[in-house]
Order: C-alpha cells, then structure tokens, then sequence
C-alpha cells in the first residue's frame, strides 16, 4: 500500500489553499499537471511521493466551507467551469480535515493546542509524515524580542511574543512536521524560532514565492549580467486584487513583500535604481499585473531599455508550487534533513539561507539535491 503524507496548510481556505486542494483533485481525475514542476521528467525516479498520496487539511480563521471558496473561484476564472462537481468528494473529505485556528490565552498553549490538530491529523488519516505550509494572508515585520530558543520557551507564557506565522511554524514542529513558508512573513525569519526547529530535529523553507514578475526578474538579470549589459534603473508597478491585494493595500504588510521583492535585484545586479509599488485594485479579484521598465547601456554607454507587461492569476500560479514544496519536503523528511531547505530557492524570492536567485542555477541545484541519494 502506497504510503500517504500529509500537507496541512495555513489559511487553508484561502484562495492559494483552496486552489491547491481543488487542483490536486483535478489531476487524480485527468487533468494534466501544468505549473507541477516535480512531474517534469527530470524527476523522474527521484522518490517523491505520488501526488494522489498527498492529504489535505489545515487551520484556518473563516469558516467558509471550501465549496463555497471553490465556487467563487469559479465564478473569478480561476478554476474551469463545473470543477465543483468533478471534485465534490475530495472537496467535502479536505473540509472534514480544516480545524478553526484557535485564539487567545498564552502563546504557549497555543502553539500545543495548534501541534496536537496537527497530530490528530495525522492519526486519523493513518499518515507517514506531515507537511506544514503557510499560505496565509501575508503580515507586517514584527520585532521578536528574543534570540535563542531557550529564551522563547521562557517567553511564550504570554500572549503577542510572536506574530501567528512564527506561532504556526512552532507547532508544526512541535507536531513533527517540516515547516515551509510561501509568504514573506515573519514566521521562521527569528534565529530563535530556526534553532527550535533545528532541536525538534525539523526542516524548514521559504520564503515568499516567486509566481509573476519576480519570477521574471529572476531570469532576465542574469542575462544582463552574463552579456555584460549595465542595468541602471529598475522600477515596477503590480497591481493587486483579491485578498493579497487587500492585505498588501497596508503600507506595513507591503513593506514585507517588498523587501523580500527587491532582495534577489540586489544580489544579481548589486545597486540599481528604481522601485516596486504594490497598488490594491479591488475589481481585479485573483488577478495581477505587473508592469517592469529597465534601462540599461550597452557598447559604448548607449542607453537602452526593456519593458515587460505580467498579467496572471496569482492562485493558479501559486497551487502547483505548493504540490511541488509538499512533495520535496516529504522527501526531506525521508532523508533526516534537518534544519533550512536552501535547495528550495528556486520557487522564493527571498530563500533561507540562499543567496542564489538566478532560477537556473536555483533548478540545478534542486534537481542535485532530489538526485542526490
């Protein structure tokens, strides 16, 4: 019997969660695995975990049943027409899976009552391993007070020590579970909560993925770099809607992202000019576009520019990656990784303990390290 792992996602009724879970469940009834980068046949052989071996539950702080989010979905574009019905039965078993994210009272208590829905998942479903991925809505910086493990033991027997991404990691790994961030939030950035990981005998990745202009970015700046092309100004504009764009319309929760957005510019090409604004625009639902202007010189200082225009659905970019990071993680876990994941810089703009971010050299080194054994 084919062993089964758990994925248990963070905001799991949330757009990214949703879609992810109605995805796989459209690829166990045929439909092609477009955006799976682990099907590709360079993985062919390397013990990832079948994706119809993959169990979705998670926590979450709305109550909207995942049919509902699907339907919505639906409606925006995101998923094809009549998908409901091809996957009522997985819908209704991942929502029996989704636990209310309990509040309140010390962050200490927390983070077990958070681990123990954690074990309990993989209890009831009779899974070999867990996977824990935050896909929740994206936070302002938060300042943790403290540097060492020891230190935040002491400390959690309060509330507010840690913003609720960093809460999540902890009981993950208090669950057992490998922990990986698809957002730039604050969860697994303190050296503290890392060394946590690190005793519990855990791995962990992230952070922030690259779905759209970074995604780009990531491949157009190593090729100034290689022709020798001096890239003077680089500046964008992405307009946002649906709920990222609702939370990124707060300046803090933008500075987040843009931090992270700008990081892989700076490493590939050193200083460049320019900035990345992030706009709400609120009838764009699940949609985003990016717009890029870049000026540079060629032989004998001529100035040139580029532009690009990214227009795409930040779900149906996002689901595949998150099968992809479940089933790497899986195997991580497989092989007693412990500690950061930077062989996952490939899918991040921002990658633990990376500085790497031309996506080709990034492939390579996830396809060595999958190969590896």
């Amino acid at each position: 019997m084919t062993r089964r792992v758990g994925v248990w996602l963070f905001g799991a009724r949330g757009s990214v969660a949703t879609t992810t879970i109605a995805g796989a469940a459209a690829l166990h009834h045929g439909i092609p695995p477009a955006g799976v980068v682990t099907e590709l046949p360079d993985f062919t052989g390397t013990d990832l975990i079948p994706l119809d071996a993959l169990v979705f539950g998670g926590h979450d702080v709305v109550e909207t049943p995942l049919s509902k989010q699907v339907e919505r979905l639906m409606t925006g574009g995101v998923l094809p027409p009549g998908l409901d019905r091809l996957i009522a039965t997985d819908l209704a078993e991942a929502e029996r899976q989704i636990v209310v994210l309990p509040t309140g009272g010390p962050q200490n208590e927390l983070i077990g009552r958070m681990a123990e829905d954690i074990r309990a998942f993989r209890l009831r479903n009779d899974l070999s391993q867990v996977v824990a991925i935050n896909v929740a809505s994206t936070e302002a910086p938060y300042e943790v007070p403290v540097t060492t493990a020891a230190e935040l033991r002491e400390a959690l027997a309060v509330p507010d020590v840690l913003p609720a991404s960093s809460v999540g990691a902890l009981a993950a790994f208090e669950a057992g579970a490998a922990y990986v961030d698809f957002t730039p939030s604050t969860s697994i950035r303190p050296a503290a909560v890392r060394e946590w990981a690190v005793e519990k005998g855990m791995p962990y990745g992230g952070q922030d993925a690259k779905t759209g202009e970074t995604l780009v970015k990531s491949v157009l700046a190593p090729m100034f770099a290689a022709r020798a092309l001096p890239v003077h100004a680089w500046s964008g504009t992405n307009l946002l809607g649906g709920g990222d764009g609702a939370t990124l319309a707060d300046p803090r929760a933008a500075e987040s992202k843009s931090i992270s957005k700008e990081r892989g510019l700076a490493e590939m090409l050193g200083d460049v000019a320019g900035d990345v604004h992030i706009d709400y625009v609120d009838p764009m639902g699940d949609w985003k576009t990016a717009w890029d202007h870049v000026l540079f010189s060629g032989f004998l200082g001529v100035r040139m520019t580029l532009q690009f225009t990214w227009q795409g659905c930040d779900s149906a970019l996002a689901a595949p990656l998150v099968l992809d990071l479940a089933r790497l993680s899986a195997l991580a876990l497989d092989r007693g990784h412990v500690g950061a994941m930077p062989f996952l810089g490939f899918y991040f703009k921002d990658p633990i303990e990376s500085t790497e971010h031309a996506l080709a050299r990034q492939y390579d080194e996830l396809l060595r390290w999958t190969r590896s054994c």
